[in-house]
């Protein structure tokens, strides 16, 4: 791995998490606290107690997920239910995935933005050395890459694959709205194993685009929020070198959003609205998953 001392991941989610409690007292008035816990590593999720789990107005639970998975927003609500004994989906202070937001997407588009004409506080992003000016921002070639998943989890109904597009052609429609007019792509990175997973795979867009004679591209981890070795040393360098070796000589890497501001402030925002309106349907059924262990949903009991 190019990027020594290990995945920056827990150290980067704390610097979200402290910079959305700070905006949303800004908002409110009142003190909120932050926590960082992880599903997988440390902080362990499973090592929280019952209060510290149990969503309501002032315990916002914020899974940073823009996207609904059985892999990553289902898991994350059934390791909670293991201590809650309820399903926490569609409870209020459970954050919904919020792809399709619109402050979202706006913070996203105007991340690109600043990007692309060199506007990013560099001390905000972990490696930002890389990042320049793009010439003629206009007319690059634009990849949004998310992380894959197996084929058997869409089959299974899983809407993880259909909210990236629909994410994709959101973000592409606000760019072209904002002057962008070059090609924008969409592809999955990150396949481990023998198993079918989703498609286009990231490394054959690049090697496909070389192929076509694209000079200038630059790659949007479109289903990431914080930077770490995947997108650092996946998009940054591995898939750097694959760009090269296929004719592009120009390739930026986009960084996730981090502590981008106008990103803090639509997070809080989304926060704040999961208490703001109770929910009335089961997102779990909705989104492609399935009823938890425990079998009690507060919305369909």
């Amino acid at each position: 791995m190019g990027f020594g001392g290990g995945s920056p991941l827990v150290s980067e989610t704390s610097k979200q998490a402290e910079a959305i409690a700070k905006t949303l007292k800004k908002i409110t008035g009142q003190e909120w606290e932050s926590d960082v816990t992880m599903t997988c590593g440390y902080p362990d999720i499973r090592k929280l107690d019952r209060e510290s789990l149990v969503p309501t107005k002032r315990n916002i639970l914020l899974p940073l997920y823009p996207h609904f998975s059985r892999s990553t927003v289902l898991s994350t609500a059934k390791l909670v239910e293991q201590t809650t004994k309820f399903c926490p989906v569609s409870l209020e202070g459970w954050v919904a995935p919020f792809h399709s937001s619109q402050v979202y997407l706006e913070s996203i588009r105007d991340l690109i933005l600043d990007f692309f004409q060199d506007r990013l506080n560099r001390k905000d992003f972990l490696h930002s050395e890389s990042f320049r000016k793009v010439t003629n921002w206009e007319t690059i070639d634009l990849v949004f890459s998310a992380h894959g998943i197996p084929i058997r989890l869409i089959q299974k109904g899983d809407r993880y694959r259909e909210e990236i597009l629909t994410n994709f052609e959101n973000l592409k429609r606000l760019l072209h709205e904002k002057g962008f007019r070059g090609e924008c792509h969409i592809s999955f990175q990150s396949r481990v194993g023998p198993s079918k997973w989703t498609e286009p795979n990231t490394i054959t867009m690049l090697e496909e685009l070389g192929k076509k004679g694209i000079k200038r591209v630059a790659v949007y981890p479109i289903s990431f929020v914080s930077d770490h070795l995947e997108t650092l040393e996946e998009i940054g360098e591995q898939l750097k070198k694959i760009a090269y070796e296929n004719g592009i000589v120009e390739y930026h890497r986009i960084p996730a959003p981090g502590i981008y501001p106008k990103f803090i402030d639509a997070m809080a925002k989304i926060c704040l609205e999961s208490v703001e309106a109770p929910k009335k349907e089961c997102l779990c059924k909705k989104l492609g998953g399935h009823i938890l262990k425990s079998g009690e949903c507060p919305i369909n009991p």
